[in-house]
């Protein structure tokens, strides 16, 4: 009965596997049969504080009795504000405005109406490699794959793209290529979209789908700099970065600078949906009552649940431990690539971490890539790809993560290797 129902599921989801997941507790997930799989996709970076964190659902279960919505046009409740003070405790003081809703894409959507009313500007510049949403408005400002495109133009118009210091594929150092990526975007004010017309320059700090790619401090404080210059709106995009998946609070914490916006969701609730647009406050007042709003939006529940999460995060020390797994996980890569030489770079921070592959001719080996997280898969480990080419093997664990379980991944991932390479 099962696998007929399945026959009714849209197929445009695409399936990385044919898994039932009954359960889930901490790094594994469980199939009908019982069988644990370490995983380290984490729901695509969602499930930070690990599957069901006793703290995160205690907290679902008991606001789940009192209160399931409430519509903030309607009502405030006290899940939605134990997260504002949760969220202020973590921000950014100058951070001080805080708009929920319930997707990424979502989050996007809303941080650039916010940046368009409040500059009276009308355009936005992304980057290559980008990923932001699926939605119309934030399909038009992904770039790191046709598919997400594909068959549905026109776009929105206003978009301009800028290279991103991608270091590895340019075969730079990276300080010329952030040199290069900031002239090329100042070079964009002066051929395709003037700085008086721009409204934000939208920008992951770690790049997610498009390659987990880590661009330079310089490169990020020089966009800062020119935003400041010609009165452009800085949004971090921290949907797949954010809530100490690199290590600290925020990705961009690590680059010493502050955005003007900030969109949150994934990590936030530990697998309910929510998501947030963050910004200065004399700029939210500039968004008119009524002209951006949500159903959904900061549900009683989600709330009660990202609460749980900012604590669980805080208390159990998990910046801490996605500090020193990271370190552990990247030196095991480190001592595997020197041995297989098709993993052509490693980089990451934190638990975001990406190892990209590399055939003898220079060019991505997507099919290798493949060959391996299938391989993985036989023994139980999750993975995903990333990257234009889809040749970028993704590790996102839970930040729970022991140093036993960074072990055990490296040890399937090696086995994994060694099939597939011969």
């Amino acid at each position: 009965m099962k696998s007929n129902n399945l026959s009714f599921v849209s197929p445009v989801w695409y399936r990385y596997t044919d898994i039932i997941a009954e359960r889930g507790e901490g790094s594994f997930v469980y199939d009908e049969d019982g069988n644990a799989y370490l995983d380290f996709t984490t729901g695509i970076g969602v499930t930070n504080t690990g599957h069901c964190h006793p703290d995160v659902v205690r907290a679902v279960q008991e606001q789940a009795g009192k209160l399931l919505h409430g519509q903030a046009n309607i009502v405030f409740h006290p899940p939605l504000l134990a997260l504002v003070e949760e969220l202020r405790s973590i921000l950014p003081p100058k951070l001080d405005g805080i708009f929920f809703s319930n997707s990424g894409a979502e989050a996007v959507e809303g941080a650039v109406k916010l940046a368009r009313v409040a500059t009276g500007r009308p355009n936005v510049i992304v980057f290559q490699g980008s990923f932001h949403g699926r939605t119309v408005g934030t399909m038009s400002l992904t770039t790191s794959k046709t598919i997400y495109r594909a068959g549905y133009q026109p776009l929105m118009p206003g978009v301009f793209v800028a290279p991103y210091p991608y270091a590895y594929r340019y075969g730079w150092e990276p300080k010329v290529t952030s040199a290069w990526c900031l002239e090329e975007l100042r070079h964009l004010f002066i051929t395709q979209t003037a700085p008086q017309e721009t409204a934000a320059i939208l920008i992951e700090p770690v790049l997610g789908e498009g390659g987990y790619v880590v661009p330079p401090a310089d490169f990020l404080q020089g966009i800062r700099q020119i935003c400041d210059e010609h009165g452009i709106l800085l949004i971090a995009d921290e949907i797949q970065s954010g809530f100490g998946r690199t290590g600290q609070w925020f990705a961009f914490e690590h680059f010493e600078i502050t955005p003007d916006i900030l969109t949150l969701a994934k990590g936030l609730a530990s697998g309910l949906p929510l998501s947030g647009v963050i910004a200065r406050m004399d700029l939210m007042e500039k968004w008119t009552p009524g002209s951006h709003g949500g159903t959904y939006g900061g549900n009683a529940v989600a709330c009660a649940a990202a609460a749980a999460t900012i604590r669980v995060i805080r208390d159990q020390e998990l910046l801490e431990n996605a500090q020193a797994r990271g370190g552990q996980f990247m030196s095991g890569l480190a001592q595997l690539q020197e041995t297989y030489p098709v993993i052509g770079d490693l980089r990451g921070l934190g638990l975001m971490i990406g190892a990209e592959f590399t055939g003898t001719d220079g060019r991505p080996d997507k099919d290798t890539a493949k060959a391996v997280v299938h391989a993985c898969l036989e023994r139980r480990l999750l993975l995903l790809t990333c990257g234009p080419w889809d040749n970028t093997i993704r590790f996102i664990p839970p930040l729970v993560v022991t140093s036993e379980q960074i072990d055990q991944a490296i040890e399937v991932f090696e086995e994994s290797l060694g099939e597939v390479t011969g």
